[in-house]
């Protein structure tokens, strides 16, 4: 393993992507057993790459083979601005799962001409390329290349405009032949049955309209993307055979009977058996998670993550957790939506050894699940922060002039230089831990009542509820931060990122689309036209936020929690569609191309991605594995074709 003082952390930079390397610290203290599971969980994890590429467009796969055969031909001039356009653009479409951006879900600009595409597949052996039964490499390319070259055909992977027809505008693959009525009639209609404690409905299928009928494709061992899920059950069934104990191996059980049914309730099992389990050093998420792919906000992309935890950095989140009924008491909003009692919060800090799917390359530095709210409340819920990502993301930013390029103050810069990683890592325990486990729906409210507004307004009040307590003398108090001050070094970020700085992820012209960058603008922006001493204002020909009163800021934290949690706990759709178009979506063109021009200067790239490392088996002479080593060296490239070599079960 790869010492610490020669480790790299960044690796390289293409297009607006700084491709980084996590370490697995304490990896080597893990026991044999420990370190088989961890291998077998990152083989089911691996396994689950062309599922998300299939569900982020129904073109994905095609074209990345297409892309990759060509990358690979020695036979191609490859010392031409195409074939390096091309280069790029292949590394984008690896990187995002598809031709479509991973935060901004617009379609990629290729770089190169279609004509010389056509050239160039004509070059190739039509056998390598991914033709259907009878069809010709002119008729693959009548068939790929208006989805590539053509800016109108299929323009974006989620559409999330209002007044539009979300289903038929998004490029995504989870609806096939149906509107966005006809899909909202039809989950409405199940819905109305009232359970008690309801399936996620929608999560694990495909909706589709076949002779006039509306019906679900289930996706399954024995549905669609059964190829895939057949290879995670085979290395789940590995992993169930090194459990820690009976309670993981019950969970392992669990998911691999949902795996071979499909069945929901059975997932719902599932996640009380993951969440109650709390006894090993090893976990993982495997499988149809979060909803923010789907512009209805029902359908889970594909993820998985393998994580082992950090025993010294857990110290701060268990406290945390204990004390998470005096955060729930003393909350700001309305009683009505508190909980009388918080059940099974559980919180860790773990090392991510394996990110797949939805996760990798850009990956999540907290989470929290189960997602279903009903599950929350009667069990709880876990909730991990990613130590060794946090970790990455701080080393490689290290010196790159971003703060001083937007932060002029000097007392200000100075308390962000002493205080921001701690209040970071915090905000991020506070959001996962607390944020998303509290409050509750009013009996009767159908959790998914917001509609396409709901992930934008549960992201907003996880953070403000992190954001509120970031100034409570309480936190000082548990340990949790140095003293009364630091936590203004971190109210300054986080309304300086949501007014200005997150607008570099942003082309020209363009509108906030996800629900993370968009809830980050709505509390800066609501904040900003509430607050009487908080100003953006032009000094010396430059943007530059003024805080004044930092007091002030929690009092407005806390009046827009109150509103937020009452709109989550009632599911008032038109009160969440006011509060999200008025201050989260709109951007202020020449506030916009200022904040662009400005990072210009600093060349640097706006969005991280992580190269997985190379787990390597040893095994004796009677084929028994013997130990995991760790390889770091391994290219973005080399792991790229090799995974689309070594993990292709779709295509």
């Amino acid at each position: 393993m790869m010492e610490c003082e020669s480790f790299g952390y960044k690796d390289e930079h293409f297009a607006d992507i700084q491709m980084l390397r996590y370490r697995l610290n304490g990896f080597d203290s893990l026991t044999l057993m420990q370190k088989k599971l961890v291998y077998y969980l990152s083989q089911a994890t691996l396994f689950g790459r062309d599922i998300t590429f299939d569900q982020f467009g129904k073109h994905n796969l095609r074209i990345r083979k297409i892309l990759e055969t060509v990358y690979r031909n020695q036979d191609i001039d490859r010392d031409c601005d195409e074939f390096r356009a091309l280069e790029i653009y292949l590394k984008r479409v690896w990187f995002s799962n598809g031709i479509y951006h991973h935060y901004g879900c617009d379609k990629f600009n290729p770089g190169f001409d279609e004509s010389y595409f056509r050239i160039i597949l004509h070059q190739i052996d039509a056998k390598q390329l991914p033709l259907e039964d009878g069809q010709t490499v002119d008729e693959l390319l009548d068939e790929v290349c208006p989805v590539i070259f053509n800016p109108n055909v299929l323009p974006k992977r989620v559409n999330k405009a209002d007044g539009e027809d979300l289903i038929q505008t998004s490029a995504c693959n989870f609806y096939q032949g149906v509107t966005q009525q006809e899909a909202e009639d039809f989950y409405a209609q199940i819905k109305s049955r009232g359970e008690t404690n309801p399936p996620s409905y929608g999560l694990n299928s495909t909706l589709v309209k076949e002779d006039g009928v509306v019906k679900e494709i289930v996706w399954s061992a024995k549905g669609r993307y059964s190829n895939a899920i057949k290879h995670i059950i085979y290395w789940l069934e590995k992993a169930k055979s090194v459990a820690e104990n009976d309670s993981q191996k019950e969970v392992i059980a669990s998911l691999i009977s949902y795996y071979e049914t499909g069945d929901l309730c059975t997932f719902n099992d599932y996640c009380i058996k993951w969440l109650k389990c709390l006894d090993t050093r090893i976990d993982f998420i495997n499988g149809f998670i979060e909803v923010y792919g789907d512009p209805l906000g029902l359908k889970g992309s594909w993820e998985g993550l393998v994580e082992y935890i950090d025993e010294e950095a857990t110290h701060r989140t268990q406290i945390i957790s204990r004390n998470a009924q005096w955060f729930e008491d003393h909350s700001p909003v309305d009683p009505r939506f508190k909980k009388k009692e918080v059940k099974g919060v559980s919180a860790n800090v773990i090392c991510a050894a394996m990110l797949g799917g939805d996760e990798y390359p850009s990956t999540a530095i907290g989470i929290n699940l189960p997602n279903a709210d009903w599950i929350r409340a009667q069990y709880g819920s876990k909730s991990i922060t990613i130590s060794n990502i946090t970790d990455a993301y701080n080393k490689a930013s290290h010196g790159s002039g971003f703060r001083e390029e937007f932060i002029k103050d000097k007392e200000i810069l100075s308390l962000i230089d002493m205080y921001a990683d701690v209040c970071d890592d915090l905000h991020t325990d506070l959001h996962e831990c607390l944020g998303h486990g509290s409050g509750q729906l009013l009996p009767g409210t159908d959790p998914d009542a917001l509609l396409a507004y709901g992930n934008t307004i549960e992201e907003a009040r996880a953070d403000l509820f992190g954001l509120y307590y970031m100034a409570d003398e309480k936190l000082v108090e548990l340990g949790l931060l140095p003293n009364k001050d630091a936590y203004k070094a971190h109210y300054y970020t986080y309304l300086l990122n949501g007014l200005m700085t997150q607008l570099v992820r942003i082309e020209p012209g363009c509108q906030i689309e996800e629900a993370h960058m968009r809830n980050r603008a709505l509390i800066a922006r609501w904040c900003l036209e509430h607050a009487n001493n908080m100003f953006l204002t032009r000094k010396h020909g430059i943007y530059e936020l003024e805080i004044y009163d930092f007091e002030e800021l929690r009092i407005l934290f806390a009046e827009l929690l109150t509103e937020i949690q009452r709109i989550k706990s009632e599911g008032d759709f038109l009160s969440a569609r006011k509060l999200v178009e008025t201050y989260a979506v709109k951007i202020d063109p020449e506030l916009h191309n200022e904040v662009l021009e400005r990072y210009k200067k600093l060349n640097l790239a706006p969005y991280k991605g992580f190269i997985n490392p190379w787990m390597l088996p040893v095994y004796d002479e009677n084929g028994e594995i013997t130990d995991i080593q760790i390889n770091y060296s391994e290219t973005y490239e080399h792991q790229m074709l090799r995974y689309s070599s070594e993990y292709a079960t779709l295509i």
